[in-house]
């Protein structure tokens, strides 16, 4: 049964009011491209991209308990080899069989699956006609000593075509030192994918231990993980995924890069956090290449943290989340109704577009 508006305000608290009531003062919500039934037709026809891609792009919005609204509800399992698999399914051991994950999806009611190519190969014959899969191509792995934050390709675009993925994924730690060779190498797999007919969804993260001051982290300032954005749409990322984020102002306290004034006064008022939020969508070429964030790691409360984050990316102008600790961290019953409970953020019409 689908949560009530009641129940969405109750797991808000005290933020409901504020996020729920909100109207945005920086972009306005008429100038950004929105999610919706019609998003391939309206939005996504008008690019370069081939009758292929479209037709996988439809494929993902009309999947799942979100289908034919816009939204998208994805579940990421990569934490194998980016956390080890010790430290991501020992709180759930059946998520060492690669088909409890898609398993997870499909009872979640989700858009897609997102995964290794290990863990989508090992059942891609029983489930890639089911659910959409999304290949990811590259991972840091952290068996090396002393860990290193480097992402190295471990899939090929033909590996993902083959098995009948629909979509591929990579990341980008921008920022880091690695960052030109990963733009370089992406750029490429991406090129790969739409000339296959694959949809491009780029992880677009920062890394960079100087972004930490004090006990602020502005790899989740609102102008930083924009800019990432904006260059993960420059190399043609479809979708781009990135963390809610937390603060703003990251360009003025490391005293780097170029900004202006008006990116805070004007554009990010207030730094209410959907207005932080639509910035990032707005630098996703105003939501053409459309936002969702991730879901983040899972805690001692996961639905309250879910439902804000989901409320801030929706009424923000988002497409959804990509939640996946919180989800496969916990008994796969209790996983279906986390997965739900942020599809019935999207489901909701009375959280609307600030």
């Amino acid at each position: 049964m689908p949560v009530t508006n009641r129940q969405l305000i109750d797991l808000l608290g005290s933020d409901a009011d504020s996020l729920l009531g909100y109207t945005a003062k920086g972009f306005k919500r008429d100038t950004l491209h929105l999610p919706g039934g019609d998003f391939v037709d309206r939005v996504m026809s008008a690019t370069d991209r081939s009758c292929s891609v479209l037709r996988n792009f439809n494929q993902i919005l009309n999947t799942g308990r979100l289908a034919r609204t816009g939204y998208v509800s994805i579940l990421p399992v990569d934490q194998g080899i980016e956390h080890s698999a010790g430290a991501s399914f020992a709180a759930n051991p059946i998520y060492f069989d690669p088909e409890n994950i898609v398993k997870l999806a499909i009872e979640g009611g989700c858009n897609a699956v997102a995964s290794t190519l290990g863990v989508l190969g090992a059942c891609s014959r029983k489930y890639a006609h089911r659910i959409p899969f999304l290949v990811k191509l590259n991972h840091n792995e952290i068996l090396s000593y002393p860990n290193k934050y480097d992402q190295i390709q471990f899939a090929s675009v033909k590996q993902a075509f083959d098995m009948g993925a629909v979509a591929v994924g990579a990341t980008i730690y921008f920022g880091s030192a690695e960052s030109d060779r990963q733009i370089v190498e992406v750029s490429r797999l991406f090129a790969q994918a739409h000339e296959l007919g694959l949809v491009t969804v780029l992880w677009c993260y920062l890394r960079n231990s100087a972004f930490k001051q004090g006990d602020k982290d502005y790899s989740l300032a609102a102008d930083l993980t924009g800019q990432a954005n904006h260059l993960g749409v420059t190399i043609q990322a479809d979708i781009i995924k990135q963390k809610l984020p937390e603060n703003n102002g990251g360009y003025n306290a490391l005293k780097f890069g170029k900004t202006d004034k008006r990116v805070y006064s004007e554009l990010t008022p207030g730094d209410h956090p959907i207005e932080l939020c639509r910035y990032q969508v707005a630098n996703c070429y105003m939501g053409r290449s459309p936002l969702i964030n991730s879901g983040g790691a899972s805690g001692e409360h996961d639905f309250a943290d879910a439902v804000r984050t989901a409320v801030i990316n929706k009424r923000a102008g988002g497409m959804g989340l990509i939640s996946g600790r919180k989800a496969f961290q916990r008994p796969m019953g209790d996983g279906v109704k986390l997965l739900n409970v942020i599809q019935d953020v999207y489901l909701e019409p009375g959280i609307t577009i600030a």
